[in-house]
This record gives structure tokens, C-alpha cells and sequence, in this order.
């Protein structure tokens, strides 16, 4: 199975342990690992960080892009970066079932994208339920939020800092807590 085959399995949401997609999952890991080694290791210009984001997510990573390392990821391949986004130190990508960043989100120190979940029956726990992430346009994530699978964050919302969102954000909205509730929406 190839990444492009994996990505399109993935969207049925269910990887049995030991199968080939859970494979593919491990052999992309180990070349995300290699080259998040590279971006976390000593200072780098942003044109280089550009570069090796665009070669751990195999899509082109747009110039106006800033991360502050160190990031974590463990997968890569499927991890989407809009234009204009900003990533603080810290942050971890679980991408395996997809991450999708719009355009001018800025994302705060050590947040955690988390689109797998293991299966609750105990024979089967090996096994994975996998859930997309899908930031709109304008997204700004607080320090330490958690941002579970399946989610999808509207337009321009907030999430406070240490937030875990396990349902949809609609547009505007500020959400805060554990688990994440609206408390109010941004005034235009």
C-alpha cells in the first residue's frame, strides 16, 4: 500500500493492527521522525524550515509559513498547511487520519492534534479508529488546547489555552474548558 492508497483507506476510519495500512503508518513514521529530527535540531532559517515541511508533508509548504521548533509529528504525509499559518514550539500532529491547517491560523505552544483513538473492546485494542482535524480560515488555538479527532473548528473561532475540543467549533466562536463549550462569539 503506498501513502496515497493509505490516505484514501484512512477515510473509511478503521486501521487493524498489523494490516498493511498500519504498516504504511510505521514506515511514514520512521521518515517523519527523521525529519522532524532535522527541523528540531539547531536554529534554521525559515526558508529551510519551508523546505523540510514541504518534504515531511509531500505537498509545498507556502513561503509565508513560520514555525518556532520543535514540532512533533507521526506521520506527516497527511498534514495540510494553508498560507499564512503559525505554528508555536511544542505543537504534535497525530496525522495519520488527516490534518488540514486554512489560512491564517495561528496555533500556541504544545498543542495536541490527536486524530487516532484506539479501540475500546480489549482483543482489539491494538486496533484504530481514525478521524480527520480540519482548522478553517483564522483559527487561533491557546497553549496547550487538545483537539480530538473528527473535529472540524469554524471560521475565525478561538480555542483557550489548555481546551479539549471533541465536537465541532462553529465560526466565530470562542470555546474554552474540558470538554471545550462555546462562551460566547467574537463580535464583528
Amino acid at each position: 500500500m503506498t501513502v496515497n492508497e493509505y490516505k484514501e483507506f484512512v477515510k473509511g476510519g478503521y486501521i487493524t493492527a498489523g494490516s498493511d495500512a498500519h504498516l504504511v503508518m510505521h514506515k511514514a513514521s520512521y521518515q517523519a521522525r527523521k525529519i522532524t529530527a532535522k527541523i528540531n535540531s539547531g536554529a534554521k532559517s525559515n526558508k529551510k524550515i519551508v523546505r523540510l515541511m514541504s518534504k515531511l508533508t509531500g505537498e509545498k509548504v507556502d513561503d509565508s509559513f513560520r514555525l518556532f521548533p520543535p514540532i512533533y509529528t507521526d506521520f506527516g504525509k497527511n498534514l495540510t498547511i494553508g498560507k499564512n499559518v503559525f505554528i508555536n514550539g511544542g505543537c504534535v500532529f497525530q496525522d495519520q487520519a488527516g490534518i488540514t491547517i486554512g489560512d491564517n491560523c495561528l496555533i500556541g505552544h504544545q498543542v495536541v492534534f490527536a486524530t487516532l483513538n484506539h479501540d475500546e473492546v480489549k482483543d482489539k485494542r491494538a486496533n484504530m479508529y481514525a478521524k480527520p482535524i480540519v482548522l478553517k480560515s483564522g483559527v487561533w488555538i491557546g497553549t496547550k488546547a487538545v483537539i480530538l479527532g473528527g473535529v472540524t473548528i469554524g471560521e475565525n473561532a478561538i480555542i483557550g489555552a489548555g481546551a479539549v475540543v471533541t465536537k465541532d467549533v462553529p465560526k466565530n466562536a470562542i470555546c474554552c474548558g474540558v470538554p471545550a463549550k462555546v462562551i460566547r462569539y467574537i463580535k464583528e
